[in-house]
């Protein structure tokens, strides 16, 4: 299938290598490194002093990411590899896993080396380096980008009527907001910990107008029409990524336990509603491709929307304790 050009920003929370050393075994001493460096049985700790930065990339293609402008690490346009896909188990037998990604410069050279863990990783805490996938990198990482909404959401369907996601069907015809009716080519699950990245965000029933909780990925991103433009944004029709809403009270993080998520396909990257909110549906990229079936993607001619590009809202902008309200009041009136 054609990937997409114009993607959006990926934001994902990341430790550099340095922050990640061997403190017991054959690499002792030793930051971490590419999958061909690192020894298994090796026992790995997380500085006390460490600090989690936000590494925003674009799709490139299928072999590599891109640094994001605006990102809080890394070189803007700068290549991400992802390099192997590793599995840390604590002292109390608890597994955890990671994605090591490599930043090169313009003529391959390593550059920086940046873990991404998939569940929280606790300071001065010895985490032993069980597994090493070089295959699985990719699949993980698509499970972190995908928009994804959680079990119960409701989603309108061409009759109007608003049924949960986990009970819809390839076939099933929902209304989207530039397409009509359209029919869902596929609906994807998966169970994880909601944890870090993949903790969701809840925007409480009101906040949006929405007419129950809508809980989403960090980086789903949810469309917002404004009758005038109190954001500052210089047009009417905006994404927002639910992370940039979050003011811990009526939008925040769930984190803790686990939370099972459902990514809904169409032939075209769509905005569809989910408790009454405008929001997109699963966008097809060099990122998300490994999530789905080969027998999906492989009938999929193209997945891009022109009509959502250059839509998307700066976190900047979006920087303060009233951003939903505001957002609710230029939406309304």
């Amino acid at each position: 299938m054609t990937m997409i050009a114009d993607t959006p920003a990926q934001s994902m929370s990341v430790f550099r290598a340095e922050s990640f050393v061997v403190s017991e075994g054959a690499n002792l001493g030793d930051p971490l490194a590419c999958a061909d460096d690192m020894m298994l049985d090796d026992i790995y700790a997380l500085a006390a002093s460490a600090q989690p930065e936000r590494l925003s990339t674009h799709a490139g293609d299928p072999s590599h990411l891109t640094v994001a402008e605006g990102s809080e690490c890394g070189t803007p346009g700068a290549a991400i590899h992802l390099d192997c896909a590793l599995t840390l188990m604590s002292p109390d037998g608890k597994i955890t896993d990671a994605i090591v990604l490599v930043e090169v410069d313009t003529v391959g050279t390593i550059d920086q080396v940046y873990l991404l863990p998939l569940a929280r990783l606790e300071p001065r805490t010895d985490y032993a380096l069980v597994g090493i996938d070089r295959e699985d990198a990719r699949s993980k990482f698509a499970h972190l980008t995908c928009a994804r909404f959680t079990r119960g959401t409701h989603i309108t369907m061409a009759s109007g009527k608003q049924i949960p996601i986990e009970d819809l069907s390839v076939g099933d015809r929902v209304l989207t907001r530039n397409d009509g009716v359209q029919q869902v080519r596929w609906v994807g699950q998966s169970t994880v910990r909601a944890t870090g990245d993949f903790a969701p965000i809840c925007i409480r029933a009101g906040t949006l107008n929405n007419e129950r909780d809508l809980i989403v990925s960090p980086d789903h991103r949810l469309f917002i029409y404004q009758r005038k433009d109190r954001l500052g944004a210089g047009r009417s029709e905006l994404l927002i990524k639910a992370r940039h809403l979050v003011n811990n009270d009526s939008v925040f993080v769930q984190d803790g336990g686990f939370v099972d998520y459902f990514e809904l396909l169409f032939d075209t990257h769509q905005i569809i509603y989910a408790e009454g909110i405008a929001a997109e549906s699963m966008l097809i990229d060099t990122r998300t491709i490994p999530v789905v079936p080969e027998e999906v993607s492989s009938q999929l001619v193209s997945h891009s929307n022109t009509s959502l590009s250059g839509l998307d809202v700066t976190e900047s902008l979006l920087n303060r304790p009233d951003a939903a309200e505001l957002l609710k009041r230029a939406s309304t009136r």
